[in-house]
């Protein structure tokens, strides 16, 4: 979780005309403590029942976890990207979050 803190200004344009959110199965209290320990910005959401992990796929049948999964929603609210499963220890898969950020938020060109 240090990766979503640590990349945060660089890929997720600071913020700015996007949010990215994380989801899991934790309960809300656990991903309060860890964001608060690490200090990142990034928004996290509880998924308990996993009913959005079913919705989009990221639920591993008869596992009370799902694969990391990430969405990257535009100025308009609308889900611009979603990365089912994402990949916290691949540099791929923040060169991928990246230009799905660039492009959720009108930057032109790659946000690295």
């Amino acid at each position: 979780m240090e990766a979503y803190r640590d990349q945060y200004a660089k890929l997720f344009n600071g913020g700015k005309k996007v949010v990215v959110i994380g989801i899991s199965a934790d309960r809300d209290t656990a991903l309060a403590s860890w964001a608060r320990d690490l200090g990142t910005p990034v928004l996290f959401a509880s998924d308990t029942d996993q009913k959005v992990a079913k919705l989009y796929g990221a639920n591993i049948p008869g596992r009370p976890f799902d694969n990391r999964h990430l969405y990257v929603i535009d100025s308009a609210g609308t889900i611009a990207y979603k990365m089912v499963p994402f990949r916290e220890l691949s540099e791929n898969a923040y060169t991928e979050l990246g230009q799905a950020v660039a492009r959720a938020s009108g930057v032109s060109g790659d946000s690295r």
